[in-house]
Order: structure tokens, then C-alpha cells, then sequence
């Protein structure tokens, strides 16, 4: 056994041969992963994150142990790695494989959890944590950090909780969790990327020119996303590659959905927004431009693709949780760290909370129908699942606190210490409580009652006519019924996002179908997966 120990130490320490065997290490890891998450599937506590962090976690310490305590490579945390390789295929799956009829209907609402309740938290964690740690006096950090260590604590990590949720059972609580994941996270970039730019100063002018920096990036953004979907979409309807080979559409595809990404990237813009937008058109136009054949190679790809990176996430973060270098720095104030961790836990909590149940208030308020209001268990799991910090927090408080992934300061090494402190605490407990609160406040009979309620038919009734007298249809089938069909007007006001929608649909089926290709109604890539 000393032999292998003392081969495994060797190996990790040899210069020429390090990133042969981090590769084959990891990879040998996250297949471990996928085997081990899968026999932990049916428990009661476990699920795929919370093992993999955990199994990252078990193998730093042999590694640690191995080395004699030295610092190995293979545990540094890459940013670049993370935003450049492993987020992209996460978050264009997101848009691909998302219901897109379920998430515009709540776009609003996802909207209003996602930025507005972003901002909250942020506002909440940023002054918290400024006022709290004058009291305590701790005076290292300025302004700026103040302000990036909220962007950093407000990206949240879903996944964990959207591995519980069904999406068949409770698709407005799932649309929810998951559009303001995706939201969130490109809201808290693009937060920081803005805080990067500006003063620390902050004045009035400063904050003109953050909200429009913000909306610039927002928009563009998007924008960017939808272009190149849309060029997608035409290049493969007028050239179809099918005929002579399907490869062709295939890599096409995942090349121009990854060229979206880097795209953002080179003209300074938010990946996430642009890539997720990017995979919504291409599973509305382009998808349905292929060949059968390619269609569920596409899928799968795309599927399997998120999994694995998602799988070597937290085994990557859990690795490099014990990466020696930063806790040596930190240990020598360890009653802050101890502060800052707890201080920062409590302000998570209390901003989660407050952006939850104030945003949860404001939607209900403005929905009339029953079917459309978050009741109070649904507002806590929503709650309880945005608690979680993942990789987006480590790899921005890496960008603002290391440089290369290294630090001698020691006001710099507790912030990183005390980020991997709440996102190993976040995802380790509260990961583990997920599953049975979910049960616990999601019961069946009202899982199944959030499908089975229709909607308001007074309000789908205009809508439902495609342009045509609806007044006359109903006096044939509803015996001399005749209702009057409210104006264009009457029915963006009281129903802006169905009447959105059925306009849309008409300039849908007669602009853009004929340009750039799409199926029916809804496109049906999930129903090849399910």
C-alpha cells in the first residue's frame, strides 16, 4: 500500500507528467461520479452534486495526505477552465432543452426573481457585509470589495434542488427554479463585470453609468444570442447538409452554439444571457432543419455534454476546497475567518429571503387568476433552493481575490477561504435537506393539483380564435352564447403576456417559419429525451 502512495505522490509532483495524470485522474473521477451517483439515486438524502462535491472532497485529502501536505496543481481552481469549457455547454442545454411555452408564460415573473430579487440580494449582502464588518473591525476591504463579494454570494446554484423537482408534476415551480437559476447567474456576471469597471467612489453619476452598463450588457446580449441562432437556422435550411452527410448539420450546430459563447466573450458581453438565448432559437428553428437522425444525435449530445460538466463541477470544487495555499494564509486570523464565513452565511439567508418573499408578493399581487399565485410552500422552496453557492461564486471570487489563482494577502486569501466555506456548507447541508423538504412541502395530491387545474378560460378565450370571429363560433356550439371579443388594447393590459404571445405566434408562422425553418406549436425536443 506505501508503494502505491508513495507512485500516486511521484506522479503529482513530476513536472513533464502533471497534466497527463490530472486528465486521466480526473476522468477516472467523474466516471466514478456518474457510477456512484447513480447507486445513491434512490436515497432518501444523497443526490448526483452532493457526491460528487463530496467524492471531490475524500480525494484531495488522499491526495494531501500523499504529497505530505504540498501544494499540487491539480487542486488549484482554473477560472478560465470554468467559464471558458465547462459553463457553456450547462447553460445552452438550459435554453435547448427548456419548455419554452412553460418559461415565456412566467417570463415575467422568472424576470422579476432573477434580476429584481438578484438585486436585492446583492444590495443586502453588499451594505450588510460593509456595516458589519466596520462594526467588527475588520477595515481591510473597500467599497469595490464590498461590492463584488455581493455579485459573488448572489450567483446561485439550482441544480440540486431541480434534481428533486419534476418537471411534469410541478411546472410552475419548476420554471421558476430553473429560469431564475439561468437568470441569476448572468445577472450576477454581469454585475460584476460592471462593478469591475467603475469607480469605488459611489455618486450618482457612477450609478447612471452602472444601470446603463448593466442594461447594455443585458441587451446586447440576448440580442447577440438570438443573431446567431438565427444564422444557424438559415445556413442549415439553405444549404441542407443532410443530404450528403449529417455530421456536417450536427457539428455545425454545436460550433455555432459555442461560437455564440465566445463571441460574447470577445465583444465583452455575458456569455450566459447570449448562449441560453442561442439554444432557445436553435431548439425553435435550427433543431427542426435536421435530419431525424440528427435531431436525436443533437439532443443527446447537448444532454449528455451539460451532465458531465455539471459532474465535474463539484467534483472540481471539492477539490479544490483543500487547496492548502489559501487556508495557511487565513489560519493566521483564524477568529475572522470564523466572522467573516458566519457573517456572510447569516446575509446570504436573510437576502435570499427577503428577495424571495418580497418578489413572491409582488407576482401574486399582480395575478389574478389562482392557478398563477406561488403559495407559501412553493415560495419556500424556491427560497431553499437558491441558498446553495456554486462554481460561479468560487470562480468569481477567484477573478477578484487571486491573481492566477494565487494570493499572499491575507484580507484576499479569507475571502476565498470564506466563499468556499459557504458554498461547501450550502451544498453539503442544505443539499442534503433538499430532498426531503421538497417531499416534505411538495406533497403528491398537491404536485399533481398544480397540471390538473385548468386555467381561467375567460382569459384563454380571445386568444383561442387564431384571428377568427370568436363571437360566431360560440353561438354554434354554445347555444346562442355570444361574447364579445375584447380590443388588442383591453387584452395587453389585462393579459399582456398571453396576448404577447398569440401575436407573436402569427408573426412566427408568417415571417419567420418561411426564413428560417421550425416546427409546430411546441418543439419537441424533450419528449426524444423523456
Amino acid at each position: 500500500m506505501s508503494l502505491k502512495l508513495d507512485s500516486v505522490s511521484t506522479l503529482l509532483n513530476e513536472p513533464d507528467a502533471a497534466p497527463v495524470h490530472s486528465v486521466t485522474l480526473f476522468v477516472a473521477l467523474v466516471s466514478a461520479c456518474i457510477v456512484i451517483g447513480h447507486l445513491l439515486q434512490k436515497t432518501r438524502w444523497m443526490n448526483q452534486s452532493v457526491a460528487a462535491l463530496a467524492f471531490g472532497l475524500c480525494t484531495a485529502t488522499v491526495i494531501i495526505l500523499t504529497t505530505n501536505g504540498k501544494i499540487s496543481d491539480i487542486l488549484l481552481f482554473d477560472e478560465d477552465l470554468f467559464f471558458i469549457c465547462l459553463l457553456p455547454p450547462i447553460i445552452f442545454n438550459a435554453g435547448f432543452q427548456v419548455k419554452k411555452k412553460q418559461f415565456f408564460q412566467n417570463f415575467i415573473t422568472i424576470n422579476l426573481f432573477g434580476v429584481v430579487g438578484t438585486l436585492i440580494s446583492f444590495g443586502i449582502i453588499s451594505i450588510g457585509s460593509a456595516q458589519l464588518f466596520t462594526k467588527f473591525g475588520l477595515t481591510f476591504w473597500d467599497q469595490g470589495d464590498f461590492l463584488a463579494l455581493g455579485a459573488i454570494l448572489s450567483a446561485t446554484d439550482t441544480v440540486c434542488t431541480l434534481q428533486v423537482l419534476n418537471q411534469e408534476d410541478t411546472p410552475l415551480l419548476y420554471s421558476l427554479v430553473f429560469g431564475e437559476g439561468v437568470v441569476n447567474d448572468a445577472t450576477s456576471i454581469v454585475l460584476f463585470n460592471a462593478i469591475q469597471k467603475f469607480s469605488v467612489h459611489i455618486t450618482p453619476d457612477t450609478v447612471m453609468q452602472f444601470t446603463g452598463s448593466f442594461l447594455y450588457l443585458f441587451s446586447l446580449s440576448t440580442l447577440l444570442g438570438i443573431a446567431v441562432g438565427l444564422m444557424s437556422a438559415y445556413i442549415i435550411r439553405k444549404l441542407y447538409f443532410g443530404r450528403h452527410s449529417t455530421d456536417r448539420e450536427v457539428a455545425l450546430m454545436i460550433l455555432m452554439a459555442y461560437l455564440s459563447y465566445v463571441m460574447a466573450d470577445l465583444f465583452q458581453l455575458s456569455g450566459i444571457l447570449t448562449v441560453f438565448f442561442c439554444g432557445i432559437v436553435m431548439s425553435h428553428y435550427t433543431w427542426h432543419n435536421i435530419t431525424e437522425s440528427s435531431r436525436v444525435t443533437t439532443k443527446h449530445a447537448f444532454a449528455t455534454l451539460s451532465f458531465i460538466s455539471e459532474t465535474f463541477i463539484f467534483l472540481y470544487v471539492g477539490m479544490d476546497a483543500l487547496d492548502m495555499e489559501k487556508w495557511k494564509i487565513a489560519k493566521r486570523s483564524p477568529g475572522t475567518s470564523v466572522a467573516v464565513s458566519s457573517t456572510l452565511l447569516g446575509l446570504v439567508l436573510v437576502g435570499r429571503a427577503a428577495s424571495v418573499f418580497s418578489v413572491s408578493f409582488l407576482s401574486n399581487l399582480a395575478n389574478d387568476s389562482p392557478i398563477d399565485k406561488i403559495g407559501f410552500k412553493q415560495q419556500v422552496t424556491i427560497w431553499w433552493a437558491g441558498l446553495m453557492r456554486g462554481a460561479v461564486s468560487v470562480a468569481l471570487a477567484y477573478n477578484k481575490f487571486t491573481s492566477s489563482g494565487h494570493t499572499q494577502r491575507p484580507k484576499n486569501a479569507i475571502m476565498i477561504t470564506s466563499t468556499i466555506t459557504i458554498v461547501l456548507f450550502s451544498n453539503v447541508v442544505f443539499g442534503l435537506l433538499t430532498k426531503p423538504l421538497v417531499r416534505l412541502m411538495l406533497q403528491p395530491r398537491e404536485q399533481s393539483s398544480e397540471i390538473s387545474s385548468p386555467k381561467s378560460s375567460s382569459a384563454l378565450l380571445p386568444l383561442l380564435a387564431n384571428g377568427q370571429d370568436l363571437a360566431s363560433e360560440l353561438d354554434s356550439v354554445g347555444g346562442g352564447i355570444s361574447i364579445r371579443r375584447p380590443s388588442s388594447l383591453t387584452m395587453l393590459i389585462t393579459k399582456p403576456t398571453s396576448t404577447v404571445h398569440y401575436y407573436w405566434r402569427k408573426f412566427d408562422n408568417a415571417v419567420m417559419r418561411p426564413i428560417f425553418g421550425g416546427g409546430g406549436e411546441e418543439s419537441p425536443p424533450n419528449d426524444i429525451l423523456h
